[in-house]
């Protein structure tokens, strides 16, 4: 695996550790601006708005640009938001800071995953996806729960003001060792990147991809208060737990990368009935301290051992057009990170409690399954892609031959040679 490609996943410990760290930190960020922790969860749907809406939008707007260039860019945007959110004076400007900051995360997640996938062989898409993921799961093992334990005895504040200076810390790395990708000789054309969604297979996978992320972060976002004001534990096992959380994450990851190249389909229908499984049982179970404990690492475990194959999934439909199928991965999950919290603070503010989370997330994990066997079933009937959708794939992909990707991908990593580990 090219070097690149874990300074990839180093950069991308920053941006998770941004994005799920306010799971243990609504209650204090509640009391402090004066709101409802409902309202304060909203901070989370912000975020992920914020990737819905960018990670498309941005991969349009830099599909001509220098793929470094355009990386050094986002994070040095994504650490000013960090640092506007330790200093913001209201809960409004703490809003639009995440929001900001979610543009620049989004942004580099899409471009981030197109480099990453060009970097490797075909049979090496889901492992490279899982180093970049494998970042986000060392943020739910390491940096939300310090996050939690910053906010608990620091203020909450100080753990925006942590996160920018990892931040930083991923900007010297990918200046330093992102090597320079020069652009095609044939220049990326919006039109042909566009035609992959002509496809009702990436249709499906976009849904799917939303409701299992959904599912999981409907109950994930409001576990602190579920721990506390059900479980009955003290507010300092939070930050144990999250990590907890994040161990299983990891473990899911490294997992799911190494088999859903290939047992794709295996791993989304095994992986997302456990979640089902799971958050039934967090539902049923939610004021037995013992059950919550196991629960959470479970639920890391099985959500990111689907992510790896989510990922893949998108790629091997969309391969002719990776920057837009990054975006639309990256877009996929926070359509979900947007609609589980808020229907999560929608059945709390219905007065169903926060146990009613984990139902509601069961819920969305169970219509992800139906989706999927949609999606299985018209791959079984040689749809591929939706009939005509694989023969769509093939014209894109020959019309975009010989790849600007695997030509950018020989270059860099002669580039990166004397850097391999």
């Amino acid at each position: 695996m090219p070097l690149a490609v874990y300074i990839l996943g180093l950069s991308v410990f920053a941006l998770g550790t941004s994005e799920f760290m306010l799971s243990g930190l609504l209650p204090p960020i509640a009391d402090d601006m004066d709101v409802s922790i409902p309202q304060a969860g909203l901070l989370i749907s912000a975020f992920a708005i914020g990737m819905v809406v960018g990670a498309p939008l941005l991969a349009v707007a830099t599909l001509r640009l220098p793929r470094r260039t355009t990386l050094i860019a986002l994070i040095s945007v994504f650490g000013l938001g960090q640092i506007a959110g330790a200093l913001a004076p209201t809960y409004e400007v703490l809003f639009v800071s995440r929001v900001v900051s979610a543009l620049a995360c989004a942004g580099f997640w899409a471009v981030g995953a197109a480099v990453a996938i060009a970097m490797v062989p075909v049979n090496q898409r889901a492992r490279a996806m899982a180093v970049m993921i494998g970042g986000l799961s060392i943020a739910n093992v390491l940096g939300v729960p310090l996050g939690a334990f910053l906010g608990e005895h620091l203020g909450w504040r100080s753990a925006f003001w942590a996160v920018g200076a990892a931040s930083a810390v991923a900007l010297v790395g990918v200046v330093t060792r992102i090597p320079h990708i020069p652009l095609p000789e044939k220049k990326p054309e919006l039109r042909r990147e566009l035609a992959i969604y002509r496809d009702r297979q990436v249709w499906l996978a976009i849904v799917i991809t939303a409701l299992a992320a959904g599912g999981v972060f409907c109950a994930f976002s409001y576990l602190a208060p579920l721990l506390t004001d059900v479980a009955g534990l003290s507010p300092g096992w939070v930050p144990w737990i999250l990590g907890l959380f994040g161990v299983g994450a990891l473990i899911g990851t490294m997992i799911g990368g190494r088999v859903a190249d290939a047992h794709l389909f295996g791993v989304l229908l095994s992986g997302i009935t456990a979640s089902t499984v799971f958050l039934v049982a967090l539902a049923l179970f939610a004021s037995g301290r013992a059950a919550v404990v196991a629960l959470a690492f479970l639920l890391g475990l099985s959500a990111f051992f689907t992510a790896p194959a989510l990922n893949a999934r998108m790629f091997n439909l969309a391969g002719a057009a990776p920057t837009l199928a990054g975006a639309t991965t990256t877009a996929a999950f926070n359509l979900g990170n947007t609609s589980g919290p808020w229907l999560g603070g929608t059945v709390i503010d219905l007065d169903f409690g926060f146990a009613s989370t984990a139902w509601a997330g069961a819920a969305m994990t169970a219509l992800a399954l139906v989706a999927v066997a949609a999606a299985l079933r018209l791959q079984r009937g040689g749809d591929g892609g939706g009939e005509g959708g694989r023969s769509r794939s093939r014209l894109i992909a020959r019309s975009a031959s010989p790849s600007p990707a695997r030509r950018a991908t020989r270059t860099a990593q002669a580039g990166q040679a004397g850097h391999s580990a």
